[in-house]
Order: C-alpha cells, then structure tokens, then sequence
C-alpha cells in the first residue's frame, strides 16, 4: 500500500535498495520549460552543467568522498523521475552515499547553496534517507505548521538562501509544479526567516576549509602495486577502505591469496614494499585503524620489536592493502555475473508480476524461470551500464598497473609527515561543545514559547491589570469548601448548578456499549442480584440484632474510641515531627506569647509544633503551583477553577 500524509495525499516511496546513509538533490532551471521535447530541453541543460562544473571543480578537484562523489545527471524525460520522483519536468539530480562521514552531507549542502547564488534562476531541493533534514537542524525556528507531513515539496533553494512554500499556497502537500511557479512569482513571499536563515548559514560557514581539515594524513607502507595505484588515482582510497570496512567471510578469502596486489614476476619471496603518504577522510582513518585484523600468512609484516611507529604504518598498510584486493576482485566478480543492486530490484519486479507464484524456491521450475530471467537481464542495457560502473575503477587500476613503474620511482619521493589523531581519542571537549550549543538551542526556543504562551493567557484571560486586581484568592478556597461540604446523593458527588451544564447519561445507550464489549447479560435474576439481595438481607438483620446493644455499649464504645484515636495521633505526630513534612506546610499565625518569662524553651517548642496548618493557604497554594506547572497549557488545576467559575489570571502563575 502507498504511504499517505495527515492529507491523505500518496507520498513516493523510497527505493529500499538505496542505502540509508544517502542524500538526494534535484536542481530546476526557470529558463526551461517543462513542455520542451526531451532531445531539446537535454540540449538546453547541457550547457547549463557545464557552468555548474566550471563553478564547483576548484571546490571538489582534490576532494576525497566516503563512498561517492557528487555528480549531476541531466534528466529530460517524458516520464516521472525514478530518483527523485520528480514529475517529467527537465532538471538535474544526483545522490551521494556519505556512510559513516556526515561531512560530506554537509559539504554538498554548500556546494548547492554556492550554485545557487551563482545561478539565482535555479530552485534546488535536498534530503536524504530521514526526510527534510535541513527542517531538522533548524526544528526549533521553524513555523508550527510545518511538519514531516506538509513539507514535501515545500523547502527549496534559491539565490542563496532557504525558501519555505507558505502555507496560504496550499494547504496540504502542494505538487513540484505549484511550488516552482510559487519560487518564481516575485509577489509571493518564500523566504524562510532569518532565524532559519542564520542557523543554516552557521552551519555551513567553514566550508570548504572545513572539508579540507576533515582529512587526515598518514604515512603508510603499502605493496609497490598499491603505491603506484595510489600514486596516480588517490581518490580510490575510499573505495579500498569500503572493501576493508564491508568486508565478509567470501572476500576475505581472496584477501588470504592478495593474488593482485602481492603476486609478482620475481623470485618468490621478493615482495618490493614502499613507503609513501596517504590521505583520507578522518572517517575512513577511524574505520582503519578502529578495526582489529589479523595479516594474510602471505603478507610479510615486521616485527613488534622494530619499532612501534614502523609496525603501526606496516599494519595500517595492510589493511589499506588487503581492502585493495577484496574490492578489486568482489567487483570483478559481481561485473562477470552481473548480480548487483539493479539485478535485485529486477528480480523484485520479477517477483511482484507473479513470475514465481507458487514455486518453492530451489525447485527445479524456480529455477528455470531465473536462469532465463538472468539471460534476457545480462542482454539489457540495465546489465551493460551496471557492468560498466562496476568495473571502471578496476579498468582504470589495470590501466595504471601496465604502465612502467618500478620501486626507484618512489625513492626520492617527498613523504609528508602524518597528522596527529589525537582527535581520536579526545573528542569529548568537541562532543560536550556540540551538546552545549544544541542546549542553549533548546532553552532559548523554551523561552520564546513560555513568552508566547503568556501572552496568549493573558488574551484569553482579558490581560488587564483589573482583572489580577479583582481576582480573590479567597474564592479559590471558599469554593472549594463549598464543593466539600456539599452534601452529596447516592449518585455521587455532583458539581453545584452554577458550575457547568448538567452532565446526562444514557442508561439505555451505556448498557449497549457493555454488551457490546462484555456479552449480552442474561435475563432474569443473575448471580450478581441473588448476592446483592443476600447481602442486603444480612445486612438488615445485623442492624436490627445490634441496635439494642449498641444503645447500652454506646459510651464504653465512645471512650475506647477517643482514648485510641488520641493515642494513634500521638503517636503518628511523634513520628512525623522527626522528618521535613511539617516544614512543607503553611502554618497559621500565632498568637503573640503570653506566657511567663518562666516557661521552659521545651514548650515553647511544642507549641510550635502545635501550631494548626492553614488548610485555606495550603489549598490556595497548591492550586496556583499545579497552574503555573501548566505553563498557559489545559489541565488539572485550570479545569478545576473553570468549574468552580474562576479564571486565575496569567499573571498569577509567578505568584
């Protein structure tokens, strides 16, 4: 079943072979019409890109990505985007898997923003697998009425700035088309505020320098294969670090051989090792150095004894080899047979057609359908382009591995000195900093709601100055006592007439709603009226029999009973006058000490201690706390008072 919002509008579904940790873009052209021909509107878009390339190359050249780079694709279709779910409107997209490292999320936030105010005709959208989460990082500036449900299709960027569809555009999730010509009209008013505004910008305001300090550089001993790899494609770090950190018990096995990386044309045992410097994001250097694995019997490793420093560049080497191989040859693999992301979602359609309805899975038929699904898939363009992804790093590693090249090469090579990573090991100043500016965040936005909240009480209570003169807290505790003292009938206790309006019930009706839930109750006399009827009878006869004895033993009773309750509130107040209870009431004013300046400090103290609680105070009191506790919100105390007829003015929540 399609997902729905509050509006009962289908929202599109996310692809579930996309991984979690992605982010999305789109970007729309206002000089592109959304009814020019697919072949036309490609032609207008091309050189658009090129612009953008121009723009974003010297911010991303030496940029190393967790996973994936950030690339634009031009889409100029008559159908609906698969990717974004855009309708057929021309426009470019991209998505960008950022793993473990969320500064690359944030950095192609940037990167849009810096198109944006290059291009201030384009109106481009970003989110990733949790939703808007630019809403989320702003979520205590944002307007009350934005929520999860209303905010697709409604946060844009334009001209350097965060634009939110307004609400009066439409009121329920509004379409792309809609929200575009809303962006372009200049009499509609989107732009977010500037509280918005200043958190976003804030965010992004150390890129790109803060990309380039997110990464770490350290000194490592690899293979000569993997040193020459590196030398001329230092981006593919990343992918060797995926294959480490991903690793499983098939790949690993193809780590236990390293038949690419170690194998060589000399005499056996004559492994050429180099020394060289490598650069990484800090996320990808945690991933390494975080994970305990043990070397290939094949890998020659030094010994603990040549060093510490020696053995940890040996070891992080290693790995960063052994993360070359896994991935080199899982690729090749999966490119030969063609079982990648794009066969899964092919064979899930295969699925949801019916193809398999009925067949156990590993039967003879079952598998027959599969292995001609597999054949008619490898002779698609779907299997060719995925192929193609799938093996152009290694093309691209073979390509450099037939070059000449030998270890002389790196002899007299430059080796940058390796960054410190104390960082970690010591983020907790950095973690509490953050901890403490999302806080503030929270208490300011508090704040500014608590003052709100005033105001509308003082709206809804009339906020004049007469109306917290004229309030008497002595209603407060006189209307409660009469509610006390009300003498109540056999149908509970009742709310005096001038409270509310006199509550109904339908005996009929609430007997329907029972059997509805519990039975139908049989006819005639149940159990329930036999022990009810019991009960009654006992009860008669006990009263009559122990009239007559009450009349005699009446005084006995009467002195038993004062001289225990006395003892018993003794002893209860001896117990109670150790403990901070007595403290936590209001008691009432003494009367000024007659006594003679003979009286013992003891009894003064007793007196004290006898000294009667005002029960009206405490009642008093205690309302006004439960109110201010509400914080101008519905509850307990303000549906109390409603009752009795008083509203407590909101000033008096600091009384």
């Amino acid at each position: 079943m399609a997902a729905m919002n509050s509006s009962g509008q289908v929202l599109p579904r996310r692809n579930p072979k996309i991984p979690e940790d992605s982010v999305f873009y789109s970007i729309y052209s206002d000089d592109i019409k959304s009814s020019s021909p697919p072949n036309a509107a490609a032609t207008d878009l091309r050189p658009l890109l090129l612009r953008i390339h121009s723009i974003l190359a010297p911010l991303i050249s030496t940029y190393i990505w967790q996973h994936e780079p950030f690339i634009l694709s031009t889409v100029a279709s008559s159908t609906s985007c698969r990717l974004c779910g855009s309708p057929p409107i021309p426009h470019f997209h991209g998505k960008t898997r950022f793993g473990d490292n969320l500064e690359d999320e944030w950095f192609i936030v940037f990167l849009l923003f810096e198109i944006s105010r290059a291009f201030p005709s384009l109106s481009i959208r970003v989110w990733d697998s949790d939703g808007e989460f630019l809403l989320i990082e702003t979520a205590f500036s944002l307007p009350r009425w934005l929520n999860p449900d209303s905010s697709p299709n409604r946060i844009f960027i334009r001209a350097g700035d965060l634009h939110i569809v307004p609400k009066c555009i439409s009121s329920s999730t509004p379409s792309l088309t809609v929200s575009l010509e809303a962006l372009r009209n200049p009499e509609t008013d989107t732009k977010a505020s500037n509280s918005i505004q200043s958190i976003l910008k804030k965010k992004i305001s150390g890129y790109p320098e803060k990309a380039r300090a997110n990464m770490h550089r350290a000194v490592v001993t690899v293979p000569l294969k993997v040193a020459q790899v590196l030398k001329h494609e230092p981006c593919l770090i990343s992918l060797a670090v995926e294959g480490f950190y991903d690793r499983d018990v098939d790949s690993m096995k193809h780590a236990s051989r390293m038949e690419k990386y170690l194998r060589t044309e000399k005499a056996e045992g004559e492994i050429e090792m180099v020394r060289v410097s490598v650069e990484m994001s800090r996320a990808m250097y945690a991933q390494l150095v975080q994970q305990r694995f043990q070397a290939p019997r094949c890998y020659p490793m030094p010994g603990r004894e040549d060093g510490p420093v020696a053995y940890k560049e040996a070891e992080l080497g290693m790995k960063i080899a052994c993360g070359f191989e896994m991935m080199y040859q899982e690729r090749k693999r999966a490119g030969k047979e063609g079982k990648g992301s794009t066969w899964d979602a092919f064979k899930e359609s295969l699925e949801r057609s019916g193809c398999f309805n009925g067949m156990l899975p590993g039967s003879m038929e079952y598998q027959r359908i599969m292995d001609n699904a597999l054949e008619y898939y490898k002779s698609s363009s779907l299997f060719s382009r995925t192929r193609d992804i799938l093996t152009a790093p290694l093309k691209r590693i073979d390509e450099i591995l037939t070059s000449v090249y030998s270890i002389n090469d790196f002899k007299d090579m430059h080796i940058v000195p390796p960054d410190d990573d104390s960082w970690l090991y010591n983020g907790e100043d950095e973690l509490n900093s953050a901890i403490l500016e999302r806080q503030m965040e929270m208490e300011a936005y508090e704040s500014k709601h608590r003052k709100e909240e005033m105001v509308v009480g003082e709206e809804r209570f009339g906020g004049s100055s007469s109306q917290t003169k004229d309030f008497n807290l002595k209603d407060v505790a006189e209307s409660m006592q009469a509610f006390v003292r009300k003498v109540s009938s056999f149908e509970g206790a009742e709310v005096p007439d001038d409270w509310s309006e006199e509550v109904k019930l339908d005996a009929e009706l609430f007997l329907k709603e029972i059997e509805s839930v519990a039975g139908p109750v049989p006819q005639g006399k149940n159990s329930f009226d036999a022990d009810l009827e019991e009960l009654n009878w006992s009860s008669d006869m006990d009263f009559d029999s122990e009239e007559d004895d009450d009349m005699g033993e009446n005084a006995i009773y009467d002195d038993t009973e004062d001289t225990f309750m006395q003892s018993y509130s003794d002893a209860l107040n001896q117990e109670l006058s150790s403990t901070a209870l007595k403290n936590s009431f209001i008691r009432a004013a003494r009367q000024p000490d007659t006594e003679d300046e003979g009286t013992s400090n003891s009894w003064k103290h007793a007196d004290e201690d006898l000294t009667p609680v005002d029960v009206d105070m405490n009642l008093v009191q205690s309302f006004l706390e439960s109110f201010a506790s509400q914080q101008g919100l519905p509850g307990p105390a303000s549906n109390m008072l409603g009752l009795m007829g008083l509203n407590v003015p909101a000033s008096m929540k600091e009384t």
